[in-house]
């Protein structure tokens, strides 16, 4: 054999050796997995999770005689490796079915947000100790507390000639109370009726914000005057708190005095029907402020 001819034998074997040899690995690495070598993996410490992913990977079942299965046992293979060397893929775990859409949470609605569902009634929205806004329902004045009985269900009196009736509060401070100047309130009307029992009162601006009278054990607004042959509605326009009110959403409206309120006794007010007649009603909502 000639020079040349071994040197291009030599290229072709070399040629050849780089086409074979990772043919080779890749049939290595195809060949069908044993049971010696699952074994192996085993001793080695290797998780069953990688152990199965090996084993799942197989493209047919291994065929394990009874005492295969003693020896894997014996060699301290799991059951769950096992099976999948009998079933390869049959055992691996299924994919977790899509969850299905959580079921929406009831909505609770939050007590302490102006925009959630109230109650009717008007209610103060102020800071309380712990620095976060809180509302607090203002009870309607009445109902059982006044100092006397009549037909319009509070207190009144009256002049001889032409007098004032006035509206009497028991107690000389309202239970509600406000640190602020310009305190924030809300009222919620209800979709159907009126707020209070019968009388029609449907909106903010069927309320007048007065300052009350201070006295002993009392506090007191005039609401109307009366005269020999004649009965007006009115308050005391020296003692009216002009307010704004803005609709926040459907019967929920927010109101806030036009000015700073000094500190005192307050209370809005609405009278339905002519004061002073026996078909007069009169829904107060009291307060005070005390400023810092």
């Amino acid at each position: 054999m000639s020079r040349v001819t071994t040197k291009l034998l030599r290229r072709w074997l070399v040629m050849l050796a780089f086409v074979v040899v990772p043919v080779a690995l890749v049939w290595a690495q195809d060949a069908a997995l044993t049971k010696d070598q699952v074994i192996q993996m085993t001793k080695a410490g290797l998780s069953e999770d990688v152990i199965l992913a090996k084993v799942n990977a197989q493209a047919a079942p291994m065929n394990l005689s009874t005492d295969d299965l003693i020896a894997l046992k014996t060699a301290g293979v799991s059951d769950n490796v096992v099976k999948a060397m009998i079933a390869p893929r049959a055992s691996a775990p299924a994919p977790a079915p899509a969850a299905a859409p959580a079921a929406a949470a009831a909505e609770i609605p939050d007590e302490n947000n102006p925009l959630s569902p109230h109650d009717p009634g008007i209610y103060l929205y102020t800071t309380v100790r712990d620095g976060s806004r809180k509302m607090i329902l203002i009870e309607r004045a009445g109902a059982g507390r006044e100092k006397t009985a009549n037909v319009w269900g509070h207190a009144f009196s009256y002049g001889i000639a032409k007098a004032k009736i006035k509206a009497e509060l028991p107690g000389p401070h309202a239970a509600v109370r406000s640190t602020d100047s310009k305190p924030e309130f809300y009222m919620y009307f209800p979709a159907t009726g009126n707020l209070g029992s019968a009388e029609t009162i449907s909106s903010p601006g069927q309320f007048s914000l007065l300052l009350l009278e201070e006295k002993k054990d009392h506090r007191e607004t005039a609401v109307a005057k009366v005269g020999f042959a004649s009965a007006s509605a009115g308050t005391d326009e020296k003692k009216v708190k002009k307010f704004n009110s803005e609709k926040i959403k459907p019967y929920a409206y927010r109101v806030t005095p036009d000015a700073s309120l000094e500190a005192g006794e307050y209370a809005f007010v609405a009278a339905t029907g002519m004061a002073g007649t026996a078909a007069a009603s009169v829904v107060l909502y009291d307060f005070g402020v005390d400023l810092k």
